[in-house]
């Protein structure tokens, strides 16, 4: 079989362009990367595209946990700041609660502690940023303000640790309960008749209770081995009052009373007499919430996620609870939302209880209020750990993540450039020889071409 000239020389310059694209695509390889294209290797090229997403997806996932460390010690720094404060507050609430003090030393304790309130607020509106911690999602918008003038807040009875197992959860024999949906029992509205006697009104029931009963009554029945209130304890139902829900009608979220609470309410005993009353009121500043109660969330890893374990902000209502005034069952809320202020609100009541000079008051619902408003605090602040604790963990399994994805990576697309460096000599001489023995066998007219 003839090979003609014209066969030798397709045949030579398809084998040494093939020479030179091998060395092209080594020289491509010097950048220390051995896929460019999925021809390369189509294998390796589908695994490094799946570890590129993981190695995306882990960044983004850094990014959000090392954002949520950051903004849940911001906030943790502001809450232990108000647990200090809290407990200076009450310090200086069990100070004021001396009988040996006079008005003036009572008075000027409530100089002190007003100033730790307005302290709080300023701690309330902690900013990382332009970002506010405590707002919610509305977090663009200063939270916490405090009123120019005081108000005609109601005025409420705070139970002890006693009271609030005494009004408790369990039924009587009737079938009766005595506090809320959520066994909350903790606060009553105090009314007031034209004779100065004070009565306090369970707003979940609209039963009214002497003074005298609150104060040592029950003591006496529990040391008689009644466990719970009941049927009958009370001195009669105040007229009208339907549900918890009627706090709405003559209080706003804050307790400051609305113009239909202002008027006359009657009691209409067991006895069959009855009773007028007024609810009682004091005068205080109050502090208002303009955040929201949404959740700031920062996923940390993919799968299904959890808006309770991804949660990185406190809320007011998270910091400073709910009262009487703006719980569930108060009709005050919007949207299941409470005021978010309620334990600085019923701080302010203590200063006005101070400013008065109400050693009496002071010494029992002053000290519960106190003792609560630092109970919220440290329970919202010890929530915010725990989470932060699991964003600390998932911080460390996201970096040990990080090294095995970039260790796949290298795995599948890394050069190896010893041996990189070996076949590139090799493919170079290679052409270098194939050049020379093609000018040597080749006709003339191809060499000088070439």
């Amino acid at each position: 079989m003839r090979v003609s000239s014209t066969q030798m020389i397709g045949r030579y310059q398809k084998q040494l362009n093939d020479s030179y694209a091998d060395q092209a695509k080594l020289m491509e390889q010097s950048d220390g990367s051995k896929l460019h294209r999925p021809s390369d290797d189509s294998v390796n090229y589908s695994k490094f595209l799946r570890y590129q997403n993981s190695d995306t997806e882990n960044d983004q996932y850094q990014s959000n946990v090392k954002n949520g460390i950051s903004w849940m010690k911001t906030a943790d720094s502001a809450m232990s700041n108000m647990k200090d404060l809290l407990t200076t507050i009450h310090e200086k609430t069990v100070q004021a609660a001396t009988d040996t003090n006079g008005t003036t030393d009572i008075q000027a304790i409530g100089k002190d502690v007003i100033a730790k309130i307005r302290e709080l607020v300023s701690l309330g509106n902690t900013q990382q940023g332009d970002r506010y911690m405590f707002a919610g999602q509305s977090d663009l918008t200063q939270p916490f303000t405090i009123t120019s003038e005081k108000v005609d807040r109601g005025l409420t009875k705070t139970l002890d640790d006693p009271q609030k197992n005494f009004f408790s959860t369990i039924a009587d024999d009737k079938g009766n309960t005595y506090a809320d949906s959520k066994g909350n029992m903790t606060q009553m509205l105090t009314l007031n008749d034209a004779d100065g006697n004070t009565y306090y009104l369970s707003t979940t029931t609209g039963k009214v209770y002497t003074k005298g009963f609150m104060d040592e009554g029950y003591k006496r029945m529990v040391g008689n081995g009644q466990t719970q209130v009941k049927d009958g304890d009370d001195l009669g139902k105040l007229s009208g009052w339907d549900s918890s829900k009627d706090v709405s009608k003559y209080f706003d979220k804050n307790g400051q009373i609305r113009p239909d609470g202002m008027s006359d309410f009657t009691i209409a005993c067991n006895d069959g007499s009855t009773t007028t009353v007024k609810f009682a009121t004091i005068k205080q500043y109050v502090v208002e919430y303009n955040g929201d109660d949404k959740k700031i969330s920062m996923v940390k890893r993919n799968g299904t996620t959890d808006p309770t374990a991804d949660t990185v902000n406190v809320t007011g209502q998270d910091l400073f609870g709910s009262d009487i005034f703006d719980n569930e069952n108060s009709g005050n809320q919007v949207n299941g939302s409470s005021g978010g202020t309620a334990a600085l609100n019923d701080l302010l009541q203590v200063v006005a209880k101070m400013e008065a000079g109400d050693v009496r008051w002071l010494s029992s619902d002053g000290l519960t209020n106190t003792d609560r408003a630092h109970v919220q605090v440290v329970e919202a602040e010890t929530s915010a750990a725990a989470r932060q604790n699991v964003y600390d963990s998932v911080s460390t399994m996201l970096d040990k993540q990080n090294e095995t994805i970039t260790e796949d990576i290298s795995n599948c697309s890394d050069a190896d450039v010893a041996r990189l460096a070996i076949d590139l000599m090799t493919m170079q001489t290679i052409y270098n020889m194939s050049l020379s023995v093609g000018s040597r066998i080749l006709p003339q007219s191809l060499a000088d071409y070439l």
